[in-house]
C-alpha cells in the first residue's frame, strides 16, 4: 500500500484561505482507522500527550484533545457515523474554550475502504469567519494548521499501521 499523501488548499470567495484537505493511504481496514480517530487511548497517543483522551462519542459530545504546551482543547462532536465519517468542532484559537459555531473551525474525517486498506480524508474548514487574537495566529492560524494537519495525517497512518504489526 503506498503511503503518499496529497494536499490541496481552497480558499473562500473573498480569496482568503478557509479549507485545508489533506488525503493518505493507510494499510488497515477501515474499522481500525475509525478506532484510532475515536477511542481514548488512541487519539491520545497520535494526538496528545500519549494518555487516553476523554471522548463522549455522539454529537454534541465532547472531546478533549491535548495539545501540550498550546493547550487543552475541549472539541465538540458533530457527527458520528462509523466507520466512514467523523466531525468535530475545534477552538484551536481559545485554548480551554468549549468548541462553538462562532470560535471554532470545522475537523472532517472521511474514511474510504481502498484495497485492503483505506483512504482518509481529513478537511478543516471555517478559517475567514474566525478572529484569531494576533497571539494566536502562529498556533492556531490557518498556517499552522495547514502544516499540522500534513504532520498529522503521517502520524495517524504510522501509529495505525503499528497496530497492525
Amino acid at each position: 500500500m503506498s503511503t503518499d499523501s496529497h494536499q490541496s488548499t481552497g480558499s473562500d470567495a473573498g480569496g482568503g484561505k478557509d479549507r485545508i484537505e489533506r488525503e493518505i493511504s493507510i494499510a488497515a481496514p477501515v474499522e481500525r482507522v475509525w478506532a484510532v480517530l475515536t477511542e481514548p487511548e488512541h487519539v491520545g497517543s497520535w494526538f496528545g500527550q500519549g494518555t487516553p483522551t476523554p471522548v463522549d462519542l455522539r454529537p454534541g459530545g465532547i472531546m478533549e484533545l491535548d495539545h501540550g504546551e498550546y493547550g487543552q482543547f475541549p472539541t465538540t462532536i458533530v457527527t458520528v457515523d462509523p466507520p466512514r465519517h467523523f466531525a468535530y468542532r475545534w477552538a484551536g484559537a481559545f485554548p480551554g474554550e468549549v468548541a462553538t459555531e462562532g470560535n471554532s473551525t470545522l475537523v472532517e474525517f472521511t474514511l474510504t475502504p481502498e484495497g485492503n486498506g483505506t483512504r482518509l480524508r481529513v478537511v478543516e474548514t471555517g478559517f475567514a469567519a474566525l478572529a484569531i487574537p494576533e497571539d494566536r495566529q502562529p498556533t492556531a492560524g490557518y498556517e499552522s494548521h495547514s502544516e499540522g494537519w500534513s504532520g498529522q495525517v503521517e502520524n495517524i497512518r504510522r501509529y495505525t499501521e503499528q497496530l497492525a504489526a
